[in-house]
């Protein structure tokens, strides 16, 4: 499998995920913020709306927001450190995958209901495209306390449901480094992959 296809697919299942009460050593509300709002564009991260953990490791909003972005914090039970921010229409798509996941639903039956979901009206996506920030780190640059993390690493998906690969020209796979691609065309939840070279 790809090699870029593959860790998309591993990251969307875990963003569909909602966590458990298992986890330990959850930082502060506040270092949480500080690092979740990290994905956004600069001019977004003051407004955005913050889900994270509260000291039970329940997924819960840690600040409302006041213009189009939501971020996610850093899941304490996962390895490494990796944060999310989308655009709020995408907002109801996310949740619809973290609630099946709650149900123990797989991956390819969350797929399957949400784009039957979708196809019935029941579940709404955005029409004109909605953008999704991930940033990730690896855990010793990562510093939970203090709200610090180094050497990150940012890519972009950009959700155009039904698109293809004939109508928007893009190939089903990064042919170049940092090479635009669309993923899953033709469904709910096609959208554009960006993958920008990582630094050495």
């Amino acid at each position: 499998m790809n090699t870029n296809l593959y860790q998309a697919l591993i990251f969307l299942t875990l963003l569909a995920c909602t966590p458990g009460s298992q986890a330990q050593n959850i930082p502060s509300k506040e270092s949480q913020i500080k690092t979740a709002v990290l994905a956004a564009p600069e001019e977004s991260r003051e407004g955005a709306k913050v889900y994270g953990y509260d000291a039970k490791g329940n997924f819960v909003t840690l600040r409302e927001g006041s213009n189009e972005m939501i971020c996610i914090a850093d899941d304490p039970n996962n390895e490494g450190f990796s944060v999310s921010c989308y655009h709020q229409d995408l907002d109801v798509f996310m949740e619809r995958g973290r609630e099946l996941k709650k149900e123990g639903k797989s991956f390819q039956e969350i797929f399957d209901l949400r784009e039957e979901e979708v196809k019935s009206g029941k579940l709404k996506m955005p029409k004109d495209g909605a953008t999704l920030y991930v940033l990730t780190a690896d855990e010793e640059n990562y510093r939970p306390e203090s709200g610090e993390v180094d050497k990150t690493y940012l890519r972009y998906v950009v959700y155009i449901p039904w698109a293809t690969q004939e109508s928007t020209g893009l190939p089903l796979s990064a042919e170049a480094p940092g090479m635009p691609w669309i993923m899953d065309p033709g469904t709910h939840r096609a959208h554009i992959m960006i993958n920008p070279p990582k630094e050495e």
